[in-house]
């Protein structure tokens, strides 16, 4: 089973989370390039910014065990 990973879209202008989006398929690398490009203009059009304005970034959960 592969694992989800979330990532989050981000406007570089301010700096604000605009969009997030869960990746489930078991692609490689270069599939899953390939779908954030795709979602990164999609997110860009619903709000009206340029493309490269929009940058994505996984979401790590940090482990805080004492």
């Amino acid at each position: 089973m592969a694992a989800t990973k979330h990532f989050k879209f981000i406007n570089s202008k301010t700096g604000n989370t605009i969009f997030y989006y869960s990746y489930t398929a078991g692609g490689d690398a270069q599939h899953l390039k390939a779908e954030l490009e795709k979602i990164k203009e999609q997110v860009a059009i619903q709000n009206g910014v340029f493309t490269g304005t929009i940058y994505w970034e996984e979401v790590v959960e940090k482990d805080n065990h004492i």
